[in-house]
C-alpha cells in the first residue's frame, strides 16, 4: 500500500490523545492526510499534535456535547479547507464487575461517550460531506459489540449500538457517496484495558501475536483510502480470530479436564 493514499484529505480524530487515536492520527498523516486531533484532554491533546507537526491540528471536544462535536466539524473545515474522514475512537470503560452489583451509575456517562458521541460525530461529519463529494467514517466499537460475555454490561450495551448504527447510518447515508464502517478491536492495551493480557492471548485469540494501536491505525486507513471503496456497513473485527472461536490451548484444557474426570 502506497504511503500518500490519502493525499490531500482531511480528517478528525476523536479521543486523538489515547494510544489508538494517538496511532491512526500518525498513519493517516503518513498516508498523505491532515489530521485535527479531537479530545476532551487539552494537555495531552495538545501534545500529541505538537509531536506528529504540522499535518496535524488539536481541537478540544467533548463528543458527548453536541455542539463541541460541531466545532470540530467546523475547525477541521476552516483549518484545512475540508473533511474527508471522521475516526470515531472516542470512548471510556467501566470498571469489571456482574451485573447484579453493578449500580448502573455510569451509564448515562458511557452512553454519552461511546454511543451518542458516534451518533453525533458520523451526523455532524456526514452533513459536511453530503455537499462535498462523499467521504468515509469509520466507528471504533470492541470485541465487545460482537462477542457476549460476564459483566460490562453498560459498556458492552454501548459498543453493540454502535456496530448496528454503523449499519443503518451505512444504508442511509450510501446516496450521498459516504461509506460508514465498524471495527472492533480485541486485546490492544490502552489506557481503559483493565485485564492481564498474557491468559487472554492463551486461552482466548487463536492468534498468538500481542495486538498493537498500530493494527487498528493501518485498518483506518485502509478503509479510508480508495482500496476500501466498495466497502461499507462491515464490522470488522481486528482481534486475532478471537470472534471466529476458541484457540486450541482452550479446546485442550477442556478435553484434559474431561479426560481426567474420566479417569
Amino acid at each position: 500500500m502506497g504511503t500518500q493514499q490519502l493525499d490531500g484529505q482531511v480528517a478528525i480524530v476523536t479521543g486523538g490523545a489515547g494510544d489508538i487515536g494517538r496511532a491512526t492520527a500518525a498513519a493517516l498523516i503518513t498516508a498523505g492526510a491532515r489530521v485535527v486531533v479531537a479530545d476532551v484532554d487539552a494537555t495531552k491533546g495538545e501534545q500529541v499534535a505538537a509531536e506528529l507537526g504540522e499535518g496535524a491540528a488539536f481541537h478540544q471536544t467533548d463528543v458527548s456535547d453536541l455542539d463541541q462535536v460541531q466545532a470540530a466539524v467546523d475547525f477541521a473545515v476552516s483549518r484545512f479547507g475540508g473533511l474527508n474522514l471522521m475516526f470515531n475512537n472516542a470512548g471510556i470503560g467501566t470498571e469489571m464487575g456482574r451485573f447484579l452489583d453493578d449500580d448502573l451509575a455510569d451509564f448515562s456517562k458511557i452512553m454519552g461517550v461511546n454511543l451518542f458521541g458516534v451518533i453525533a460525530g458520523t451526523q455532524r461529519a456526514a452533513r459536511h460531506m453530503k455537499d462535498h463529494g462523499g467521504g468515509v467514517i469509520i466507528n471504533n466499537a470492541s470485541i465487545a459489540a460482537i462477542n457476549a460475555g460476564v459483566g460490562l454490561i453498560s459498556y458492552r450495551s454501548s459498543k453493540a449500538a454502535v456496530a448496528h448504527a454503523t449499519k443503518c447510518m451505512a444504508i442511509d447515508l450510501a446516496p450521498y457517496g459516504i461509506r460508514v464502517n465498524c471495527i472492533t478491536p480485541a486485546h490492544i492495551k490502552t489506557g481503559i484495558t483493565n485485564y492481564d493480557m498474557a491468559p487472554v492471548l492463551k486461552y482466548m485469540q487463536p492468534l498468538r501475536r500481542e495486538a498493537t494501536p498500530d493494527d487498528v491505525a493501518n485498518t483506518v486507513v485502509f478503509l479510508a483510502s480508495d482500496q476500501a471503496a466498495q466497502i461499507t456497513g462491515v464490522v470488522l473485527p481486528i482481534d486475532g480470530g478471537t470472534t471466529a472461536g476458541v484457540p486450541f490451548a482452550t479446546t485442550q484444557l477442556i478435553m484434559s479436564s474431561a479426560a481426567a474426570k474420566r479417569g
